[in-house]
């Protein structure tokens, strides 16, 4: 049984959410909140194995919230899935800094919202690799930052998990990076857990956190740049 937890400051959505939710037969939900400060504090009493958190809040915000729930050490098996009105917004690379496990718009269709808390429950991250790409494309900009402590850890990686890790903040799946390194898909993802292991990330998202918040990958837009300044080449502007 899937044990879920509801935080959104709109009842109409908590309520919408969990008629869904318990028309299955694995999954329970175990409490809702209208703020982050009572999702917390239901997080920890409840144990859910999922919390799906609105962003926007009054009290606490879905990003403290999140940074909460996943730096209590009681609640290591709990996934944050955020909550968005707008997609692709701001806010979201933050969340995922801060923790969560991935994002939903909220007028998700009834199939995926399923599909999205079973995936959640698993561990696995709820980011495709076309969401990856156009994530880390839009929002990821800044050097390594002392919460992620990746610049460090990385040097404990082999040359092949390094690689892997480039892989895996490049959006591919763990066939697509088999492929790629001529592995088996088995094998791909035991260095995407070493990796995961040895860089203290939750999931996925947080690994692909770490690999461009420490510089191991840079978005393409900055790489570009990069090699036409090795190269000498004039970047391209209106008109050229």
């Amino acid at each position: 049984m899937i044990r879920a937890l509801l935080v959104d400051d709109q009842a109409l959505i908590r309520g919408g959410f969990r008629a869904l939710l318990e028309a299955e037969d694995d999954i329970e939900v175990t409490g809702e909140a209208a703020d982050g400060r009572e999702g917390v504090r239901l997080a920890a009493a409840t144990r859910p194995d999922v919390a799906l958190v609105d962003i926007q809040m009054p009290v606490m915000d879905g990003i403290e919230t999140t940074r909460r729930i996943a730096a209590e050490p009681g609640l290591s098996g709990t996934h944050v899935v955020i909550l968005t009105n707008y997609g692709l917004d701001a806010y979201v690379f933050n969340a995922l800094r801060a923790g969560a496990c991935g994002f939903l718009v909220k007028d998700i269709e009834p199939a995926d919202l399923l599909h999205a808390v079973r995936t959640a429950a698993r561990g696995d991250a709820l980011l495709s690799p076309a969401i990856t790409r156009k994530l880390v494309a839009e929002y990821v900009s800044r050097p390594l930052d002392a919460t992620t402590g990746g610049g460090e850890a990385l040097r404990a990686l082999t040359n092949r998990e390094r690689e892997v890790v480039a892989l895996v903040a490049r959006g591919l799946s763990n066939d697509e990076i088999a492929a790629r390194m001529v592995i088996s898909p088995t094998t791909a993802k035991t260095h995407v857990s070493r990796a995961m292991t040895k860089l203290h990330a939750r999931d996925r998202a947080q690994l692909v956190v770490i690999a461009y918040e420490s510089g191991m990958v840079l978005p393409r837009a900055r790489e570009t740049a990069g090699r036409r300044a090795d190269d000498g080449s004039p970047p391209h502007g209106p008109g050229s």
